[in-house]
């Protein structure tokens, strides 16, 4: 198994190619934004499936969406951030067109895994995913990941710790036709009560 210290992978990560590092939830398989559509490729994955935005700071993220966030959006960040939750807000600009192209939003997560969060603090914001072929079950452990994606640099030092194994939650701002509404889009590891954010606007 291939494991380089934060420098080397940064450097890796400058050349536009793809890193992978633990989180609290599953590894994640991670490229600088301008480089996005390689992760696409790597896991064969389509087109319509956004990436998502990590980073060890709020500020970081939601200065790049180019819109006001919707309101709510701090209760469900106070709640939710650092962990296993990904907020999907609406975006606008080169990141969430590399992210979600032809989209209008973005997912954003801070996790809570401390060496995931010293080494976002170096990189800054990166697109990631988890590691996996599209349609296949995500690698849990670098074992797994050196097994199926052998020349993917990996952060070290091993053994990881021990992440959940399960998704984040999925929480996004659903614009409709008679208002606009927080929904869970995908529930995961962290546990979120909709009714109890509030932010809701009727037309």
């Amino acid at each position: 198994m291939a494991s380089y210290p934060s420098e080397a992978l940064l450097e890796i990560l400058e050349a536009g190619k793809p890193v992978a590092f633990p989180t609290d939830t599953l590894p994640a398989l991670a490229i600088k934004p301008q480089y996005a559509q390689r992760l696409w490729q790597l896991k064969q994955r389509p087109a319509h499936k956004p990436l998502i935005l990590m980073a060890a700071e709020m500020d970081q993220l939601i200065a790049v969406l180019m819109i006001p966030p919707p309101p709510g959006w701090q209760a469900l960040v106070d709640k939710g951030w650092p962990g296993a939750l990904t907020l999907v807000l609406p975006a606008a600009g080169p990141v969430q067109e590399a992210l979600n192209p032809g989209g209008s939003s973005l997912g954003l997560r801070i996790p809570a895994c401390p060496m995931a969060l010293q080494f976002l603090r170096r990189s800054g914001p990166l697109a990631t995913t988890s590691v996996n072929r599209s349609g296949q079950p995500a690698c849990t452990s670098p074992e797994e990941i050196a097994n199926k994606f052998p020349n993917l640099a990996l952060l070290a030092p091993l053994p990881w710790p021990p992440g959940s194994g399960k998704a984040s939650t999925v929480v996004g701002w659903h614009q409709g036709e008679n208002g606009s509404c927080w929904q869970i889009l995908r529930q995961g590891n962290s546990l979120i009560n909709i009714a109890e954010i509030g932010g809701s606007e009727q037309s």
